[in-house]
């Protein structure tokens, strides 16, 4: 079973939606480039990596204080663009949360972007080897130059450094696991699997990963197969997400018999169960967990942050029994990378 990750693609309503910009629409709004790393707050920035000017947002929250602190990196969607993950265009977004959770548990949150794919919108180059609508930009290196650029400007513990992605930048975050082990130490993939037909190789370091996937996804299937909604063979495909996991324990070597754990259904009328499968005792304290969402559709689970019933007509149904940033940020807070 090869370690495949699909390669980026999402095309709005044909590539797997990714958190789609009819509902986005993007404000034109961003916060002015602040380079004086002793204040705090939200600021836009930009990097240049081979050869071409990257846009970021970093939030660094008051009182860090002077001891190292983690990095947390969340990758947008296909066809998003980082105002939307921050909140700054005004639309609803789980992702704004991180920094909520920064200010209390005090880390740096970054929120890259991906450049144009062939339909113009930012997108990953994941790795999806069949996919035909994608960025051929190398953002490994974007991210792993804006690593090296944050570490060089704040004080960040090098062995706490994490990335959550949703679609298109949950397939990117799959492949940081695989191509930047050397600096990543644990990933969490919502709305994503492991594409079976791959341009990356295998992983070289464990990597703790995290799967939060929806049974009813319509643009990723949970079963596995094309991507999008209808499906359309430039989306690439990927395996199922049991396979994906099982991948994942095989190549972490965690157990393989996992601790369930039900969360309380709190909100019914959002159709589904969240059920939690843990694989521990992974190698170097590894861990591979799942988050099935019965019922759950192409999006990220919030309480505070939900999404319109229009959003929910092209997506399916958003969770709202638990919330996806503190969920991955309990997941990321005791991993190290050795």
């Amino acid at each position: 079973m090869n370690m495949s990750f699909i390669r980026n693609k999402n095309n709005m309503l044909k590539s797997f939606g990714f958190i789609i910009l009819i509902f986005l629409s993007v404000s034109c709004h961003k916060p002015s480039d602040n380079n004086d790393q002793n204040e705090n707050g939200l600021f836009t920035k930009t990097i240049v990596t081979d050869g071409v000017s990257r846009r970021y947002a970093v939030y660094i929250p008051a009182g860090l204080g002077n001891s190292p602190v983690p990095l947390i990196l969340e990758l947008h969607g296909g066809g998003i663009y980082i105002e939307d993950m921050t909140g700054e265009s005004g639309h609803k977004t789980p992702y704004k949360l991180w920094m909520n959770l920064a200010d209390r548990e005090k880390f740096i949150v970054v929120y890259p972007e991906g450049l144009n794919g062939s339909y113009g919108k930012p997108t990953w180059n994941d790795c999806r080897a069949n996919s035909k609508v994608s960025s051929t930009a190398d953002d490994v290196l974007f991210i792993s130059t804006l690593i090296n650029e944050l570490s060089s400007k704040y004080n960040i513990d090098l062995s706490r450094v994490y990335v959550s992605g949703t679609s298109n930048g949950g397939l990117m975050a799959l492949r940081l696991a695989v191509e930047l082990s050397d600096k990543i130490a644990a990933v969490a993939a919502i709305a994503a699997a492991m594409p079976d037909s791959s341009e990356c190789g295998s992983p070289v370091n464990p990597v703790s990963v995290l799967f939060m996937n929806g049974t009813d996804d319509n643009h990723l299937p949970y079963n596995g197969g094309t991507l999008s909604d209808p499906p359309s063979p430039d989306n690439g495909t990927v395996y199922s997400t049991e396979t994906s996991v099982k991948i994942w324990i095989t190549f972490d070597q965690t157990d393989t018999v996992p601790v369930i754990y039900v969360f309380p259904d709190l909100e019914p009328d959002d159709g589904g169960i969240v059920t939690r499968y843990t694989y521990s005792n992974g190698m170097q304290g590894t861990e591979v967990v799942l988050y099935k969402i019965n019922g759950g559709g192409h999006s990220a689970p919030s309480i505070k942050e939900q999404y319109s019933a229009l959003f929910e007509k092209y997506f399916n149904k958003q969770n709202h029994d638990i919330e996806m940033t503190t969920e991955a940020w309990n997941f990321f807070k005791e991993k190290r990378r050795n």
